[in-house]
């Protein structure tokens, strides 16, 4: 018997090279729908009814929807357009969309308007700063001053109906006609638990003030006088050219001019922006990939968007050299991030300080309150509106017994007038002291 070796075939999954079908490249896709007939570059017109039957299967098969990548053979460069294969009439998706901050703050799809913009110059602070004073680069997260302490304090602390309630009653203590115990008893409690508050929230706003001392005390490498000098944080100032080595923070939001990739490509780490641990990529423009500001002056105007808090969203231009160059979110390196696996990169301080898109969107330290004082603070307005209603009823019974029975309780005559309100305070505040 003779065996036959099996026939060996090849997987679907892995094309014949000889056999795959040359796309063909157009320069405008016509509706189907309408009268019009569209002429593709690279088909034969001669033969309409041959290549219906290429392109016939392209519209029926199940990547109707999808984005196509083309391939110009007659540039030598490798252009990608969105084509829409959908539904006659349907909306474009927009992909990579982050909610409602894209719709809101990015200025991507539409044309900026003269009011909208801030320019820049490059390496030119004069200009830069003649119409408009931008913000400095420091940064203040600490929620007091020596002078707004106090007050401020105080005014969080009493936000607790507690602390409120225990006010009123010490303050009427205060009064000799309605004082049932000593002054200072009444006031030592309060004060002890305002005290030691104080002191934690003082204390906690002091290592505020000194992170931010040390952050704004940072060094980064400015471009001074055609050399690189080290600047502290806090001086930087809109316009400036700044070098950042690999490893370090990004001191501003600053569009990239040139990186040390020959292609352009820098690599950061935005884990402190988004808590993304992966490394996003950013490219700077080939124009100015080449020149070193040491050897050469970089000149140009950056026109870009006003400052907002959209992390993922960024549109301007950058004129340089009689060219516009269009600026997007690749282009700019945030504040917060760090560079990685690129050895330097240069780039023109945008955004500074509290215009920086990471502060925009900090909010500050809040007030902390938990569910449980929430819940109390309700609870204690309702007992002390119970408490005064039932007090208030009790006074009223004991002024009429009083006015009733005068003759026998000789002692009161002198205060009569004062008797329901002598009596009032007085049973409140022998139950709060009980």
């Amino acid at each position: 018997m003779t065996s036959k070796r099996p026939l060996l075939i090849p997987s679907p999954r892995t094309p014949n090279t000889q056999e795959l079908p040359t796309l063909p490249v157009f320069s405008d896709f016509v509706n189907p729908s309408s009268g019009h007939s569209g002429s593709f570059s690279g088909m034969d017109s001669k033969n309409p009814a041959e290549n219906s039957l290429n392109i016939e299967p392209a519209f029926n098969s199940s990547s109707q929807r999808s984005i196509s990548s083309i391939h110009s053979r007659a540039s030598g460069t490798n252009s990608v357009r969105e084509v829409s294969f959908g539904d006659v009439g349907s909306k474009p998706v927009r992909y990579g969309s982050r909610g409602a901050d894209s719709e809101a703050f990015s200025m991507s799809q539409k044309e900026m308007n003269e009011e909208d913009v801030r320019n820049i110059y490059i390496d030119d602070l004069g200009k830069t700063h003649e119409r408009f004073e931008f913000s400095g680069n420091s940064i203040r997260t600490a929620k007091y001053s020596i002078i707004t302490f106090l007050p401020r304090n105080l005014f969080e602390q009493f936000h607790r109906v507690a602390y409120v309630y225990f006010l009123v009653i010490a303050v009427l203590n205060q009064l000799p006609q309605l004082a049932v115990f000593g002054r200072g008893v009444s006031i030592l409690p309060l004060s002890f638990v305002l005290l030691v508050t104080a002191v934690k929230d003082a204390y906690e706003d002091y290592r505020r003030h000194r992170s931010d001392r040390i952050e704004n005390n940072r060094l980064a490498s400015v471009l001074v006088n055609n050399q690189f000098q080290l600047k502290k944080w806090k001086d930087i100032r809109v316009g400036e050219i700044i070098k950042i080595e690999a490893g370090e923070a990004i001191p501003c939001d600053m569009v990239l001019l040139s990186t040390s990739d020959p292609t352009g490509v820098a690599y950061v780490q935005t884990i402190n922006l988004d808590g993304e641990s992966n490394l996003k990529t950013r490219y700077a423009k080939q124009e100015t990939l080449s020149r070193l500001p040491e050897k050469e002056k970089i000149t140009g105007l950056i026109k870009c968007e006003n400052p907002n808090r959209n992390i993922y969203g960024f549109h301007g231009f950058m004129e340089i050299d009689g060219k516009r160059l269009s600026l997007g979110p690749s282009n700019i390196v945030l504040r917060g991030c760090e560079l990685k696996n690129t050895r330097w990169v240069l780039g023109v301080a945008v955004y500074a300080g509290r215009e920086t898109k990471v502060m925009l969107n900090s909010s500050g330290a809040p007030s902390k309150r938990s569910r449980l004082e929430t819940r109390m603070n309700s609870e204690i307005i309702i007992l002390s509106g119970f408490l005064v209603a039932l007090c208030t009823v009790v006074s009223l019974c004991a002024a009429v017994w009083l006015r009733r029975h005068n003759d026998k309780w000789m002692t009161y005559s002198s205060t009569g007038r004062r008797t329901t309100l002598r009596g009032k305070w007085t049973i409140i505040s022998t139950m709060d002291g009980v």
